[in-house]
């Protein structure tokens, strides 16, 4: 069963009213409480963050969107909202399982996955386990296999997933402090955005997921390999929305994308960093229209 709060994010996290104006859902699996937003009626829309973020990041998509849209957004175990079982790991193949869980709780069909960074690979691992469940892929900068061996990622793994990031992520926050607002190209985030994004982790003790994740780029290799291949036999519609200036992600990781599934088309973004869905929203809306209206039409005909 799952239960709801209409400003749970603003009282736990002391927001300023209206600053995510959603209500709070809940719902227990595997003994994480995860929190996840519900909002709109139509198709489904299925939104997953990635590191250091939280469904907060989608909320300009969703404010939009949910008029035409059912927005369903969820929280990680141990970000944001969510509350992590005794135990977890925080890894991606665990979060995979639980968001598979979430989706067939949830009874969620033939729905979107707009994701990126992390959430790319986790939903995508999660579209194998849950047949049916996610039948569309918008997808913004993001990666669906084994990294090992390109120096670009290995050493931001090695040094970001070891002893000194994981000082840095315990002690200063680092992926919400210093990352976010130096990726950002066309716009600052602001006092209370900031607030929103560091509240999660105000406990040192929640820290952990943050730490996980550049470790497991590198330390994931077997799981990604299993993502590659799931990526690889999907021939349903697909959108790729990539921002020009971006750290992490680059043309050559487009261009991949592009071989492994030749069917997807492309909006660039220019003048954007990594955290697109707050440095660009309304160009991304405007695309997620785009692909969501011309898919729709292209189906209907089919049918």
């Amino acid at each position: 069963m799952s239960e709801w709060a209409a400003d749970e994010a603003e009282r736990r996290f002391g927001l300023a009213p209206g600053s995510f104006p959603f209500a709070s859902r809940f719902v227990d699996v595997a003994g994480h409480r995860v929190h996840y937003v519900d909002e709109g009626q139509g198709p489904t829309l299925f939104m997953l963050h990635g590191n250091p973020t939280w469904s907060y990041v989608y909320r300009h998509l969703i404010a939009d969107l949910r008029r035409d849209y059912r927005c369903v957004a969820m929280d990680l175990p141990g970000f944001g909202l969510s509350e992590a079982a005794a135990g977890y790991g925080f890894r991606p193949d665990e979060h995979t399982l639980v968001v598979a869980e979430v989706l067939r709780r949830l009874d969620i069909a033939d729905a979107t996955l707009v994701a990126h960074d992390w959430g790319g690979p986790i939903g995508i691992g999660a579209m194998g386990q849950a047949s049916g469940r996610i039948t569309r892929l918008a997808l913004g900068n993001t990666w669906a296999w084994p990294v090992n061996g390109d120096l670009h990622f290995e050493w931001f793994s090695k040094l970001l997933g070891g002893p000194l990031g994981r000082w840095a992520a315990m002690r200063h926050a680092i992926f919400v402090n210093m990352l976010m607002p130096s990726t950002m190209k066309r716009r600052s985030l602001s006092d209370e955005e900031m607030k929103a994004y560091r509240a999660p982790f105000a406990d040192r003790a929640r820290r952990v997921p943050m730490h996980v994740f550049p470790a497991q780029i590198t330390g994931a290799g077997r799981w990604l390999a299993t993502v590659e291949a799931t990526a690889r036999q999907f021939r349903g519609p697909m959108h790729l929305l990539w921002p020009s200036e971006d750290i992490a992600f680059r043309a050559r990781e487009l261009a991949r994308w592009k071989r492994l599934c030749p069917q997807a088309t492309v909006t660039h973004i220019e003048r954007c960093g990594h955290f697109l869905w707050e440095d660009a929203s309304d160009e991304c809306v405007a695309a997620l229209r785009s692909f969501l209206v011309t898919r729709r039409g292209a189906e209907s005909i089919a049918a």
